[in-house]
């Protein structure tokens, strides 16, 4: 589940407004695949605290386009900032995606050295 929901993180980033269709069940999963993996319950709460910004960001981030989003004539660019969540949270996804393959990917080369 975290290698599945770390592909489909990825490429919702390719449309970030549509792509966060996509993006918040993906860090639900892998949220959910710390979960169950034992060897990753240390990673449970980091990725409840991404996923609940992914979901305030996304919550923001489709609430202001149902109200007709920012700029002139409509709300203040400020507002902006409630959606600002959501990137954060991708990013800080993104970066333990990386660290956990890289941690992954050096303990196979030492188990096959140690062979």
């Amino acid at each position: 589940m975290i290698v599945v929901g770390s592909i489909f993180m990825i490429l919702g980033i390719v449309d970030p407004l549509e792509g966060s269709l996509l993006i918040l069940p993906a860090s639900g999963m892998v949220l959910f695949g710390t979960f169950l993996d034992k060897n990753r319950r240390s990673l449970f709460r980091y990725w409840r605290f991404i996923f609940i910004m992914i979901a305030v960001g996304v919550g923001a981030l489709f609430g202001w386009s149902a109200v007709g989003g920012f700029g002139p004539g409509a709300h203040s660019w400020w507002w902006g900032l409630t959606v600002l969540p959501y990137p954060i949270g991708w990013i800080l996804g993104f970066a333990n995606i990386i660290s956990g393959s890289v941690e992954f990917l050096k303990r196979k080369t030492a188990t096959k050295r140690d062979k």
